[in-house]
C-alpha cells in the first residue's frame, strides 16, 4: 500500500497548565487535533498535494483516525519565557515535484522571528534540491528576488504560534501541517 497525502492543512495552538503533558493536550485541543493518534513524519509536501483551509481539514478529522503530520512543539515553565513553534512551507512551481515543510522551535523568539525563520529553512531545503544558490543570511527581499529570478519556487508561508509562559506552570505551544489522504 502506497500512502500519498492528497491534502495538508496547517494549524496552531497554545496551552497552560500545572503538568507538561496536559499543556501540550491543551495545545494539541487549540489546534483542533487533539482527538488524532499523531504520527511525525518528515518535511516532503508530496507532488500536487492541496493545500486546504484549517477549518475544511478539521471536519476531515475522526476522533482516533492516524493522522501523519510534521509538528514543531515548544514547552516551558520558566515564567515569561517566550516561547515559539512554526512550520515552514515551500512549494515548487512544478506541480510534479515535492516541495519542503520544516519545523522550527525557539525560545525568546517572537512569532514573525520564529515563522520567517521556519519559512527560510524550508526555501533552503527547496532551493537545494531544485539547484538555486539560497543565502539564509540575506535579507528577506533579497531572498523573494532569489525566488523571482528562479522561477523554480512559487509560493513560502509558515504557520507560528507564541507565547509568553505564565506563572504556576507549564505552557505548550504547537503548529502542525496535517496530511489527509
Amino acid at each position: 500500500m502506497i500512502l500519498v497525502p492528497k491534502e495538508i492543512f496547517f494549524t496552531k495552538g497554545v496551552g497552560s497548565q500545572k503538568e507538561e503533558l496536559r499543556s501540550f493536550e491543551l495545545a494539541l485541543r487549540d489546534a483542533g487535533i487533539e482527538k488524532c493518534n499523531l504520527v511525525h513524519v518528515s518535511s516532503i509536501l508530496p507532488p500536487g498535494c492541496k493545500i486546504i483551509s484549517r477549518n475544511e481539514g478539521l471536519m476531515k478529522l475522526v476522533p482516533g483516525m492516524i493522522s501523519y503530520c510534521v509538528i514543531s512543539k515548544c514547552s516551558s515553565n520558566e515564567p515569561h519565557r517566550l516561547i515559539a513553534a512554526s512550520i515552514g512551507c515551500a512549494i515548487p512551481t512544478d506541480n510534479n515535484a515535492y516541495g519542503y515543510l520544516s519545523e522550527h522551535h525557539a525560545y525568546g523568539q517572537s512569532e514573525k522571528e520564529a515563522g520567517d525563520y521556519a519559512e527560510d529553512l524550508a526555501a533552503a531545503m527547496l532551493a537545494s534540491t531544485l539547484g538555486i544558490e539560497f543565502d539564509e543570511d540575506k535579507s528577506w527581499d533579497e531572498k523573494k528576488e532569489v525566488y523571482k529570478i528562479s522561477d523554480k519556487i512559487v509560493m513560502t508561508n509558515n504557520q507560528c504560534q507564541s507565547a509568553a509562559v505564565k506563572n504556576g506552570g507549564y505552557t505548550t505551544v504547537v503548529a502542525a501541517a496535517i496530511f489527509l489522504f
